[in-house]
């Protein structure tokens, strides 16, 4: 399933609860997409803070200093925002209208800053039980869950522990 998902450069959200592997899935449709060869950058959003988030994702002048944001690290290629559930909302605004116009202004910036990537998010969380309770906005919710993917613990797919046994036996 994620290999078709990676051949679209659709955005993707992909959801499960804390330890089934996000990341890795995220990782493996970047490597798998025609943005191989472009970047491939993380941000997790739970571990920045609030103050600190826009500064992270769009980057920031000051004069003559230009620190670049991970918009833009992750321009040709992948952006993968994990926890994108604990965005505050005014972040959450400045990322959709990057996601309408393919640009951003850099903190302390006045010029659009073209940006042409893909997003994966992810989450622990129910993203629509979010929107729901005011936490998260519908809008950005709608753009980012073009291409739903949500992964199941182990535990509902016993059948594959042999598999994966085999496969870290070997790679060992």
């Amino acid at each position: 399933h994620a290999r078709k998902i990676a051949q679209h450069s659709s955005w993707v959200l992909i959801s499960g609860e804390p330890g089934v592997g996000k990341r890795t899935f995220a990782r493996y449709i970047h490597d798998q997409s025609p943005r191989r060869a472009g970047p491939f950058v993380e941000i997790a959003v739970g571990s920045i803070s609030q103050e600190n988030s826009a500064l992270e994702l769009f980057g920031q002048e000051d004069g003559e200093t230009i620190r670049y944001g991970r918009l833009e690290q992750a321009n040709g290629g992948t952006l993968c925002i994990g926890d994108i559930a604990d965005m505050d909302l005014q972040t959450q605004a400045r990322l959709l209208g990057v996601l309408q116009t393919n640009s951003c202004v850099r903190v302390g910036g006045s010029e659009n800053v073209e940006v042409d990537l893909r997003i994966i998010a992810t989450t622990h969380r129910d993203l629509e039980e979010e929107v729901t309770a005011g936490r998260f906005r519908d809008d950005l919710f709608y753009h980012l869950n073009v291409v739903p993917l949500h992964i199941l613990p182990l535990r509902e797919h016993a059948e594959d522990v042999h598999d994966l046994l085999n496969f870290y036996v070997d790679y060992l």
